[in-house]
């Protein structure tokens, strides 16, 4: 069953977010994922969720998103976005 990883994100530093944003396709790549959503602006339909950017990645398995995420060479780019951005991150799967 496929996995997707949700993100909703404001940039505050857009020059080092640049640096996460250039390579961490690659181990998305690594661990079996794609873009579905790349960083779009929202529109909002009901709700007070009010995200400024979303990125949704699908993963083959839920175990592939674990491994991207646990992944050492994610890591030290999660630290980039967390300094960079104000993000929430969510795992879920389905089809």
């Amino acid at each position: 069953m496929a996995a997707y990883l949700v993100l909703d994100l404001t940039i505050v530093d857009l020059d080092q977010f640049l640096v996460y944003a250039e390579k961490i396709p690659e181990l998305i790549t690594r661990h079996k994922g794609k873009y579905i959503v790349r960083g779009v602006e929202p529109t909002i339909i009901e709700g007070d969720w009010t995200p400024q950017r979303v990125v949704i990645l699908e993963f083959e398995t839920k175990q592939n998103a674990q491994n991207f995420l646990g992944d050492p060479d994610s890591h030290e780019l999660f630290k980039i976005r967390h300094e960079s951005t104000v993000s929430k991150l969510i795992l879920l799967e389905g089809t």
